[in-house]
């Protein structure tokens, strides 16, 4: 395709006491076909503390702007995208990304032939996106190079749905980026128009940022792909590396953030009000009704189609014959991880773990008892500070309860019952 100088491409990198950040942008623009039509915007959040994290190369660079923040006043991630799409100056496209990132060759051209391979088949506002491969900084020229999809994983009790990545099976035999229900804040291109179109809220702070994207986009009347080639990369495993959470008390961000999402999506008895969200709300080109349907999950009654459960098919999600067929298709499935610590356990030599979900006044919601398969992958997978993940997903019926606690009770084939560790789920 002919690119000209008008192509520009207004770039977002939200940079945490990041060691990678001068790496990928060093990437970012070696590796561009058009790098002087890259237009980068850096929200900086930093701290003199970390003598490497200095921006000298970039200070004097026309095609980077950079926002100085001291870390201590940074609210956030999607507090920090925010500020950069204040920057927003009319380029053509707009591509969000993480400042950990590797490209190869030519990406810009790639994602621009991606791009108007959709706008060409009749796609007016298409949106590319999704959890792409990891990469080690350590060695940047081993890569994944099998494309992922963004897969439903579970509501977390607070309310956002999670996701997983998933390898897209048949993306060999595909010529064309995959549809796909979910959005990701680092890789994310589209019309330049999207960084004032669908704005992060700046209250939200981490978990739910993307599922609201997600929804807040489609009902803006884009449709959301997941690109069928890899041509960039994002770091995964940043152990031992800043994280804002780790910095601040964020307990009062958590909170007001959760609650922020349930009200945008009417869940728990919260209602949505246009006006309190303004141009953080739903859009108006397609209802909310029409994701649900498209993608098989509602995020108001926390149910989900067993197909999209499932995993084994690609959005939109088949017709039915009738409401009443639509309706009875949703599940209603709690799934959870436990974190549990090998501190907890007080007795050696387990046999077995009891696991149970029980509501406030006691009542056994769920139990399901490790077996000892399990119980070995349990221990294998411990990490080195002695964290184990305990895993359960069940069904529930139309008016149940969710759970509000579980119940961990070890047993030892030599010392009996352990102590119960009995624990509220967050809310």
């Amino acid at each position: 395709m002919k690119v000209t100088k008008k192509d520009t491409i207004f770039v977002q990198i939200a940079a945490y006491r990041d060691p990678e950040l001068n790496n990928t942008l060093d990437y970012l623009f070696k590796n561009a076909k058009y790098p002087n039509n890259l237009r980068v915007c850096i929200a900086w959040q930093h701290t003199s503390e970390d003598e490497w994290d200095t921006l000298d190369k970039w200070k004097d660079d026309k095609r980077v702007n950079i926002l100085d923040i001291p870390h201590i006043e940074s609210n956030g991630v999607c507090w920090a995208r925010n500020k950069i799409q204040q920057e927003y100056n009319n380029e053509k496209y707009t591509f969000q990304l993480d400042s950990h990132h590797y490209f190869s060759p030519d990406w810009d051209l790639k994602l621009l032939e991606m791009f108007h391979g959709l706008v060409d088949d009749g796609i007016k506002k298409p949106l590319i996106t999704g959890y792409i491969p990891h990469f080690d900084p350590k060695d940047p020229g081993t890569r994944e190079l099998s494309p992922w999809w963004m897969c439903f994983d579970r509501f977390a009790p607070e309310g956002p749905i999670h996701t997983q990545p998933h390898g897209i099976d048949d993306y060999k035999f595909r010529d064309k980026p995959v549809p796909a229900r979910f959005y990701s804040a680092h890789f994310a291109f589209t019309w330049g128009k999207f960084a004032k179109e669908v704005q992060h809220d700046p209250t939200m702070y981490f978990h739910g940022e993307e599922p609201s994207i997600s929804i807040r986009a489609y009902t803006h009347g884009y449709d959301l792909f997941h690109p069928h080639r890899i041509y960039w990369w994002h770091e995964y495993t940043r152990d031992g590396k800043p994280h804002h959470w780790e910095d601040h008390d964020f307990g009062d961000f958590d909170k007001n953030s959760f609650l922020r999402y349930r009200k945008l999506f009417s869940m728990d008895e919260e209602k949505y009000d246009s006006k309190e969200f303004g141009k953080y709300g739903l859009g108006k080109e397609r209802k909310l009704a029409e994701w649900i349907k498209f993608s098989g999950i509602n995020p108001t009654g926390r149910t989900v189609q067993k197909l999209t459960y499932d995993r084994v098919i690609h959005p939109p999600n088949p017709d039915y014959a009738t409401p009443h067929q639509f309706q009875s298709s949703f599940l209603k499935i709690f799934r959870h991880c436990i974190d549990l610590h090998e501190d907890d356990l007080s007795v050696e030599n387990i046999d077995f773990l009891v696991v149970a979900f029980k509501l406030d006044d006691g009542t056994e919601v769920f139990r399901e008892d490790t077996q000892p398969s399990e119980l070995l992958s349990i221990f294998q997978a411990k990490n080195e500070e002695g964290w184990m993940k305990i895993w359960r997903d069940f069904e529930l019926q139309e008016g149940d309860l969710l759970p509000t606690k579980y119940l961990i009770w070890p047993h030892s084939e030599t010392d009996g019952w352990g102590d119960p560790i009995e624990r509220d789920l967050p809310k």
